[in-house]
């Protein structure tokens, strides 16, 4: 019976050590996520206020790179 105990701590220590371990991973993820969530904001609030300021550029580089999109998507098509 001795062996089966230890056996049996031995086996929920690295239960613990590994739900602990899961854990700060599944912090560490949530707080990467809310870094990148709140670096889309800025990069979004930062395109909106170039477009109000630049508009005929802003209107130039989408048009520009809209038709670079459609003939990268035709020649792979073909």
């Amino acid at each position: 019976m001795k062996t089966f105990d230890k056996v049996s701590h031995s086996a929920h220590e690295a239960f613990d050590k590994m739900a602990d371990s899961t854990s700060h991973a599944a912090e560490a993820i949530g707080e990467k996520g809310v870094q990148l969530k709140n670096a889309e904001q800025q990069m979004v609030n930062n395109c909106r206020n170039y477009i109000r300021e630049y508009p005929i550029i802003s209107v130039v580089i989408a048009s520009a790179g809209g038709f670079l999109l459609s003939r990268l998507l035709t020649k792979k098509s073909r």
